[in-house]
């Protein structure tokens, strides 16, 4: 059954993953948790506004629905999983259209690879006194959202004394020990992140597209900067690019920085004029299936790199160059650093540093061990710890040279999302340009905000 067959006018349901795999991640935890335990897990619920409902990464991640206030229950005992989802809505279906819910079990059974599909009610009854419940115990990730901006928030929340900061994923753990006294509740973060961190051929291909949205956008907004171009204008060039070639937006909020603007490392007003001689940073990527990429490149705003933006900017690509040259398989971030300051070291030494304070801010960059930089998937930046043990195939990271120089406001970065691979690597965002001659070039070429001017006012 495919989902034309389900569905001749709306897409009720992902397309990038088959069932098969869904079903794979779902089975890796129920062989992990044990005969006499259960993993329950709760979607997000409905917006509160008028944006589109985006699922958790946690949820979609195990079974790729993306309705709101659904449940599910993979059955240690049975070794089966049942998906709870809302009943059918007459009201609402004929208001936004059709929706999967539970009162039409086969269609989502054979949507998602579930082995069953109940009303909400009947998760308590299902339950049944199993000895341990799985279940996440950090905050859920939903649109434009990784663990950082979480964190983030809940510790302004608990700051603030006239904040009642709900905190949903610590009441449903509450409420499940309250029906299940007997049981231990354990953490499935851990198992959870641990299998999201290495990318499968079909995420990997997710991925890809991504960041193909997003170095065309990087380089469509390249186009269109120039003296007196809006921050927020090249924002809305990015995002053009994102929507019409199918993406649902940002994945998280841009920076675009003009000038000293980029010294904040994720400014994110972009409400600034960019002015004539200064140098920008753009670091934007999309939301394309649930997934998302990261990028980062500077040019001058005016079309030409001054010396000293030559000086600066092209030694970061240099460093970075260097870095997607060593990177591969089986050897640790740690060892790829080495190797690179012991190649750069030579360059360091023969660059031609117009000042002690640039040469100063990029020999400090050698002490910085954030060059290999996060993980990225689902999350800008993902879940994972993977500088302790050697790189896997699979593994999709941000490499983002980059050094300070404080007394004159300057961070200087630049930034591409690749995938190991069992040979070395695959860069998704080199249709952005690299290199500084090659940026030139292209900032010589007419842009969308030159062919379509905003309205005056």
């Amino acid at each position: 059954m495919s989902v034309a067959d389900l569905s001749p006018h709306h897409v009720l349901y992902q397309t990038d993953f088959a069932p098969e795999e869904f079903a794979s991640r779902r089975q890796r935890v129920l062989d992990t948790i044990g005969g006499d335990a259960v993993a329950v897990m709760q979607g997000m619920p409905e917006s509160d506004g008028f944006d589109a409902f985006r699922q958790s990464n946690e949820f979609y991640y195990f079974c790729g629905l993306e309705t709101s206030h659904s449940y599910m229950l993979m059955d240690g005992r049975s070794h089966k999983t049942t998906l709870y989802l809302p009943g059918f809505d007459e009201g609402r279906t004929r208001s936004e259209g059709p929706c999967l819910h539970s009162d039409d079990p086969e269609k989502v059974k054979a949507l998602t690879g579930a082995d069953d599909v109940k009303k909400l009610e009947a998760l308590a009854e299902d339950l049944d006194r199993p000895s341990e419940i799985y279940m996440l115990h950090l905050p859920p990730e939903g649109k434009m959202q990784c663990r950082d901006t979480l964190r983030h928030a809940r510790k302004l929340a608990e700051a603030d004394p006239w904040y009642d900061h709900p905190l949903p994923e610590q009441r449903f753990v509450e409420r499940m020990a309250a029906l299940c006294p007997d049981a231990e509740i354990k953490d499935l973060n851990p198992l959870s992140d641990e299998m999201r961190m290495i990318k499968s051929p079909k995420e990997i291909e997710v991925m890809r597209r991504a960041g193909l949205l997003t170095g065309l956008a990087v380089k469509e907004a390249m186009k269109c900067t120039g003296p007196g171009v809006m921050e927020y204008e090249l924002n809305a060039v990015a995002d053009y690019i994102f929507l019409a070639n199918g993406a649902r937006g940002a994945g998280y909020r841009g920076i675009i920085g003009g000038g000293t603007n980029a010294w904040h490392g994720h400014y994110f007003r972009n409400d600034c004029v960019l002015n004539d001689g200064d140098l920008l940073l753009m670091d934007y990527a999309p939301d394309c299936g649930c997934y998302t990429s990261d990028i980062g490149r500077m040019w001058p705003v005016n079309g030409k790199y001054t010396d000293e933006q030559r000086e600066l900017y092209g030694y970061i690509v240099e460093y970075h160059k260097v870095l997607l040259k060593l990177i591969r398989p089986h050897v640790t971030a740690a060892e790829i650093m080495d190797e690179a300051v012991d190649e750069m070291r030579p360059v360091f030494e023969g660059w031609n540093w117009s000042k002690p304070q640039y040469r100063s801010g990029a020999e400090k960059g050698f002490e910085f061990r954030g060059h290999l930089s996060h993980p990225v998937g689902m999350a800008v930046h993902d879940i994972g710890n993977y500088r302790e043990n050697p790189l896997q195939p699979g593994l999709v990271i941000s490499i983002d040279p980059m050094f300070w120089i404080p007394e004159e406001k300057l961070y200087i970065r630049c930034e591409d999302t690749i995938v190991i691979t069992e040979d070395g690597i695959e860069n998704f965002t080199d249709a952005a340009p690299l290199e500084l001659d090659e940026v030139a070039q292209v900032m010589n070429e007419e842009g969308l905000l030159q062919r379509y001017p905003p309205v005056s006012s």
